[in-house]
This record gives structure tokens, C-alpha cells and sequence, in this order.
């Protein structure tokens, strides 16, 4: 049986408790809301474990305008420029509002941010709090925060499962819990979600974020935005360890250096080195292990017996693979770390399904175009997560729609689709590998089994990618490894995808279908 909480009946309804959800909640207080989350509050989330912290050009040399020259560079040519530059320019505002809700960062001897560099910036505008543990101590705050808010109503073990709709209008969400389906009326939610990283075997995103969003977005008819994107973070710690744990460029940004089994700076003969955007990083890394190298950081030079001190975490994570950084070099490989696609929003966060906000990770709002500038992603969350708050609170309350029981989809299951899209949706990319994941991905997506969710986010992450014929950012094609002359970005429905996807020449159907039943 399902249970109507008919007591939260109207109240803005969040979905996700990283950076984004937090935010949007604490904006919108006093107003009421409710943030719905399958873990506890803040676990579970890409935004605790964030090293670098929040790109804002807060230093006397640095400007707004600085900012996004170098977000459009990295972007590569898809940045919405009016978005980038109203989210940018805000960056102050938002530091000084997680400052208001609690969150201490770090300070130099004079008072003033204590700034680190990172690729692809051309200054030192990397406000970070803890060292390298920026991610947990401004959740840490934003938690102890959201508990003393009256305002706002934690549903922890809650599983957003399905979107309800009046019509084209949002009238509620179907959750799973303990005890079962429950459902919030509600004419407004708030997509918080995070990111895709679970879909792959190497991410450094937690197992279980799959894209829960765009899937509850999709299935609801929202438009969705360059799904293709899929950053892959140059330097995550290789072991046995998963999710894989990340090794922040801001190490190479106090001077840590790349070298290959060798002992060869192979990055020394490429435009930016080893503070070159992500994507050049990564397919530089990819190409040594493809011919079957090895690629690790020297940091010895660098920070020696001073890295502890400047990265405590990082420090540790390599202790627990018995590495000691200011003695060894640490191995490195790339893996799944941000998607710059999802989730097509407005400046405020809007989908195009009325009554449904995206805000994140999960969105995608024209900000990181084709590959994601290092720490825009905590500053996109905290903006976007404010801006969905005030669209939100300057809306006139609207009455919830009717809804209807619906039964209750199992719980999703990205095992079945994790070595498709590892296998064939990774670095480097060509037709005969998307088409043949295309092919293995559409009847699971068909499907009303536990994979159909995660499938369906990867077979928009296919269909998108067969349909960009360039090489362009985190998008690398070995069969079209040029760009072209104009740059666009696509939106697509699901409909649109399904469409496209029953229509693409089933390449290795078979063999691909009966390798991830298998796996």
C-alpha cells in the first residue's frame, strides 16, 4: 500500500542532499521544504568528497571576467557565455553565503582567502576550506545548518523513484522506503541528484549515483542537454580501491609532475603541461597506459615532507595503498569524475516540465560547455542551488494537482549496464563502439527490470555521443578526431533518443547483449 504524506502536501520537494540541495533548501527558509534523500543527510554525495573547494576570483590580481575567459577556454566552444558570466559573477555572493551558513575557509596570514591554483586557471582563485577536505567540511556546515532550520523536513531513507504528473505539470514524487512506496504532493521539485560516475567501473563518484536525476527527468518528458560530456579526472589513484580515489590536480597545481614508467615528463611536450584542461590530461595519460605503460605523480620535488600538511586526505588515501607521497611516486590513471551534460535547465534552473528544477551536477545549464573548468562544479551547485530557491520563492503557491497510485518500479541495478558503458563509452570513442552499446543498452532500457533506469541514462549518453561527429572537449572520437568549424549544442527528449536508438544498425548485438547479462 502506498502512503499519501498528505502533512508535507505542497512544500517544495528536494531530491538529493549534496551541495545543491543543501543550498536550495537553506535559501528557501523559511519557507517550508523537504529534502528526500536515500542515505543519511550529506552521505552518499559527490560534493563531500570534493578536494580542490570553489573557483571564485576573490584575489586582488583576479576579476569575474578573467574567470570566465579561461571557463570558455576549457569549455571548448559549447559554454552559454551569458550563463557562464552571471554564474561567475556570482561566485562572491556565494561564498559569503556559505560563510553565513557556517562554513570557515581557509585564511592566509593576512586575513584574506587562502587561494589555490588549478589546471586551466590562469590564477590562484581556488578558495578551499580543510586543506584538501573542502567538500566535507562545507557539507559539514551546510548539515548543521539544515538541522537547526525549522523550515526544512529531512526524509532520510527515502528513494525517489518516479515523478508524478497532472498533465505536463509535476504533481508529486513516488518514493521508496523501509516500510515501503510513499508519495509527496507537490507542484515543486528540485532535481539534486549529482552526477553519472556509477554507470562506469572507474569513477571516482560514489558506486551509486547512476544519474538518478536525468532518468527521473527523462521518464517525466524533460528536455536533456549534451549528455555526451562525460569528464574523465586525469589522476585517480590506481588500485583495487571503488570507487576510485582522487588525486586533485591542485597537487600538479603546487608543482607535482606527470611521468611515465620511464621516468619520462611526457606532458612537458604539450601546451599547458601538466596544468593543461582535463581532457588533454586525460587522453595524454590514456594513450601512455593504451601502449601499455604505467603513469604516475611526482610530487617529491615539489612538496616532499610538506604534502601531508598541504593534503591530509589525499595523504591518507595513498597511505591506505602504502604509498607515502613525500618519498614515492603515485600511481595514477583516469577515471569518471563530472558530466557536463543532463538535464537542460534556464539561468534559474527550470526544466522544460513545468514545476520541475534542476539544480548541479545533474543539470546542465550551458556553464561548463564541453569540458568542466576544475572547482566551477561547487560553485555551479551553490548559485544554481540559490537561484532555483528565489525563482521558487517568488512563484505564487499553486494548489497540487490529483494523483494517482502508481505501483512502485523495482530498485535500479547499474551492473548489468556498468561494462557496456565502460567498455565502449570511455575516453576515446568511434561509431562501431557507440553503435554496438546503443544496440546492447536499447532493450534494457525497454525494459521494466532493475536496469532500466541506468540504462536509459546511458543510452542517452550513446545516442548523443553517435550523433557528435567531431572530437570536441571530453568528447573524443578516434573516427572523426577534428573539430568542426561551428559549435552547437543538442537537446533531446527520451522520445526523441528511443527513436534514434531503434533506428541505429544493430552493430554486434548479440555479442555485446550476452557480455553484460554475463558480467
Amino acid at each position: 500500500m502506498t502512503e499519501i504524506l498528505e502533512q508535507l502536501s505542497g512544500r517544495t520537494v528536494i531530491v538529493g542532499s549534496g551541495l545543491a540541495g543543501l543550498m536550495t533548501a537553506l535559501t528557501l527558509a523559511p519557507k517550508p521544504s523537504v529534502i528526500v534523500t536515500r542515505a543519511a543527510l550529506g552521505a552518499e554525495t559527490s560534493s563531500a568528497w570534493a578536494q580542490g573547494g570553489i573557483a571564485a576570483s576573490m584575489g586582488d590580481d583576479d576579476s569575474a571576467a578573467l574567470h570566465l575567459a579561461d571557463t570558455l577556454a576549457a569549455g571548448d566552444g559549447l559554454c552559454d557565455p551569458t550563463i557562464a558570466a552571471g554564474i561567475i559573477t556570482e561566485a562572491p555572493a556565494a561564498i559569503a553565503a556559505l560563510e553565513q551558513a557556517g562554513v570557515r575557509f581557509d585564511r592566509n596570514a593576512a586575513g584574506g582567502f587562502s587561494l589555490g591554483l588549478e589546471a586551466a586557471h590562469n590564477r590562484r582563485r581556488i578558495v578551499h576550506a580543510e586543506g584538501d577536505g573542502s567538500g566535507a567540511a562545507i557539507i559539514a556546515a551546510l548539515i548543521e545548518a539544515v538541522m537547526k532550520t525549522p523550515a526544512i523536513t529531512v526524509l532520510e531513507g527515502f528513494e525517489a523513484r518516479r515523478i508524478l504528473m497532472d498533465g505536463e505539470k509535476v504533481a508529486g514524487l513516488l518514493c521508496a522506503t523501509a516500510n515501503g512506496a510513499a508519495m509527496l504532493p507537490t507542484s515543486k521539485v528540485v532535481l539534486a541528484t549529482g552526477g553519472i560516475g556509477g554507470l562506469y567501473d572507474a569513477t571516482t563518484n560514489p558506486m551509486g549515483n547512476f544519474g538518478q536525476g536525468i532518468a527521473l527527468a527523462a521518464r517525466a518528458g524533460a528536455a536533456l542537454a549534451d549528455m555526451e560530456f562525460v569528464q574523465f579526472h586525469p589522476t585517480a589513484l590506481d588500485s583495487r580501491r571503488r570507487p576510485l580515489a582522487l588525486i586533485s590536480e591542485a597537487v600538479r597545481g603546487e608543482g607535482a609532475l606527470l611521468v611515465n614508467e620511464r621516468g619520462e615528463r611526457f606532458m612537458a611536450r604539450i601546451s599547458g603541461a601538466e596544468l593543461a584542461p582535463r581532457d588533454v590530461v586525460a587522453r595524454a595519460i590514456s594513450a601512455e597506459i593504451a601502449r601499455g605503460g604505467r603513469v604516475f605523480l611526482d610530487a617529491r620535488a615539489a612538496l616532499g615532507s610538506r604534502f601531508a600538511a598541504r593534503f591530509p586526505v589525499i595523504s591518507s588515501l595513498c597511505g591506505e595503498a602504502g604509498i607515502d607521497p613525500a618519498k614515492d611516486v603515485i600511481p595514477v590513471r583516469p577515471a569518471v569524475h563530472y558530466h557536463m551534460g543532463g538535464v537542460a535547465t534556464d539561468a534559474n534552473g527550470r526544466s522544460s516540465v513545468p514545476g520541475l528544477w534542476v539544480a548541479g551536477e545533474a543539470a546542465s545549464t550551458g556553464l561548463h560547455g564541453a569540458n568542466r573548468l576544475a572547482s566551477n562544479s561547487l560553485l555551479e551547485a551553490a548559485v544554481m542551488g540559490m537561484r532555483a530557491a528565489r525563482d521558487i520563492s517568488g512563484m505564487p503557491a499553486g494548489a497540487t494537482g490529483p494523483i494517482f497510485a502508481e505501483r512502485l518500479p523495482v530498485a535500479a541495478d547499474a551492473s548489468l549496464v556498468r561494462p557496456i558503458v565502460s567498455r565502449h563509452l570511455g575516453v576515446l570513442r568511434n561509431a562501431g563502439a557507440i553503435h554496438g552499446a546503443i544496440a546492447a543498452l536499447l532493450p534494457l532500457a525497454e525494459d521494466n527490470g532493475p536496469a532500466a533506469d541506468p540504462a536509459i541514462v546511458a543510452l542517452l549518453i550513446a545516442v548523443f555521443s553517435s550523433l557528435r561527429m567531431e572530437s570536441r572537449g571530453a568528447h573524443a572520437r578516434t573516427d572523426f578526431s577534428l573539430k568542426l568549424a561551428n559549435a552547437n549544442r543538442r537537446r533531446m527528449c527520451l522520445s526523441d533518443v528511443l527513436e534514434i536508438a531503434r533506428a541505429t544498425p544493430p552493430y554486434a548485438l548479440a555479442p555485446l547483449y550476452t557480455f553484460a547479462r554475463s558480467a
